[in-house]
């Protein structure tokens, strides 16, 4: 009987211990966590501070569904993996052989190091843990300050402000997540963020965080190179992750920002594989090794290396990577690459109030291909297009998602738009129009392969 290991609960580690299990129904499936809370939507933790879903529903799967499958859980951090003899030794003491091993590890938060970090109420929003702890705090802060960009800020933001809380957004730069939106979009999501009682400040550096009696009672910042203190019961970062790799450098394996696996998931150590967050896949598109932080690629890359851990033969190939959000209350589609195509040290570059990417990110998003085209109409909807030869491929979404699944087909198929290219490109080019037209014909012509 085979004995595989799967250090981590979280997206890619449940879709790879249930891949393997329907290949090998009697094979032994041990789950390493030390999250009490097992598993659980990291990405209805906003939903579930801003007061939308009760905690309850980020529980994907009831413990009666673990049983069935046989999963066991241990829960202990692991401590280091000895590849030669396939062992973990486990932070508790022990020791566990393996016959494959899955490295799930998944991101955490990166922190900055500003003083006055230690103190009660300065959080991050990384877990169920996270979540619950500024749901207490929140009941006694009266003004917090989020610092950060990209997705993760925006659901502190917006979570504090649904609770009542006086919030200030500090942004390093002259707008909100510029590495991913364009200006128009940025301003739309300012707009709507300031209509909501957020103050927004730009060019601001945080400098130290203040408190009494061990808790926060203030921040100390530079707004436009002028000094700024601000009364604030807490304060909120989110300034980008950091794949959990530690165990994988001290195993000696492949890695740069994260694990480096092949197209079946495999790391540079025999019967070891890495998927999700940590792991840092080919891109063939842009021919380079690539990280996302997006729940879809880790199911989908568990799936792929469980199967192949069980004896199968399964390819991942990395697809164009989307994300559907909320930005302001506005829903949002991200697909493909959508940036300004910079890179900083051989990397696609971010932007000043996120150091890597944010989770529900993608390194991809950041590489800008030859042609767009953009719209905003009907209030704050907007359509961003990006176009390589007679292909699209990169699509921002924002409002009205009527296009959003036309588009996601139109990129994932890379359909040929020849006969609308030029159109697109046009000044003052009604995209909608053009857009759902060219689908109406498409979906005729190719009615089986949409379904």
């Amino acid at each position: 009987m085979s004995l595989y290991a799967i250090i981590g609960s979280g997206a890619a580690g449940l879709a790879a211990a249930n891949a393997i299990r329907a290949r090998d129904p009697a094979g032994q499936i041990l789950i390493l966590t030390a999250d009490p809370h097992v598993h659980y939507s990291r990405p209805g933790l906003a939903y579930v501070l801003s007061g939308e879903l009760p905690e309850k529903q980020v529980y994907q799967f009831p413990r009666e569904f673990f049983a069935r499958q046989r999963f066991e859980f241990v829960q202990s951090g692991v401590q280091a993996i000895q590849t030669d003899a396939h062992t973990l030794r486990l932070e508790d003491g022990r020791a566990l052989r393996y016959d494959r091993l899955l490295i799930a590890t998944g991101a955490t938060a990166a922190m900055p190091e500003p003083p006055g970090m230690q103190l009660e109420g300065v959080v991050k929003l990384d877990s169920m843990a996270d979540c619950q702890h500024i749901l207490n705090l929140a009941r006694r802060t009266r003004r917090a300050v989020v610092v950060g960009g990209g997705i993760t800020a925006l659901e502190l933001v917006e979570g504090l402000a649904a609770r009542g809380v006086e919030v200030h957004y500090f942004l390093r730069g002259d707008r909100y997540w510029s590495a991913v939106l364009d200006e128009v979009e940025s301003r739309i999501v300012e707009r709507r963020l300031a209509h909501d009682g957020v103050e927004i400040h730009y060019h601001t550096n945080l400098v130290e965080v203040l408190g009494q009696k061990g808790r926060v009672t203030a921040v100390q910042a530079e707004e436009n190179g002028r000094p700024l203190t601000l009364p604030c019961q807490m304060a909120a970062f989110a300034i980008g992750i950091q794949p959990r790799m530690e165990l994988a450098v001290q195993a000696g394996l492949k890695v740069q920002r994260g694990i480096i696996v092949d197209d079946h998931l495999r790391t540079s150590a025999p019967d070891v594989f890495a998927a999700g967050d940590v792991a840092q896949v080919f891109d063939a598109q842009s021919g380079q090794y690539l990280l996302d932080s997006l729940w879809t690629p880790a199911i989908q890359q568990g799936r792929a290396a469980g199967a192949n851990m069980a004896g199968g033969d399964v390819i991942y190939e990395k697809k164009f990577p989307f994300n559907v959000t909320r930005l302001a209350g506005l829903v949002t589609t991200i697909i493909g690459r959508v940036g300004k195509g910079e890179t900083a040290g051989g990397r696609p570059k971010g932007d000043a109030d996120v150091a890597g990417i944010m989770r529900g990110d993608s390194e991809l998003w950041r590489l800008s291909p030859e042609a767009v085209a953009a719209q905003t109409y009907a209030g704050d909807n907007r359509l961003r297009l990006y176009l390589k030869d007679n292909v699209m491929v990169g699509a921002v979404v924002m409002g009205d998602q009527t296009l959003s699944r036309p588009i996601q087909v139109l990129i994932q198929e890379q359909v040929d738009l020849g006969e609308l290219r030029a159109a697109l490109l046009s000044d003052n080019a009604d995209l909608a129009r053009l857009l759902g037209d060219f689908w109406e014909g498409y979906q005729v012509k190719h009615a089986a392969k949409i379904a």
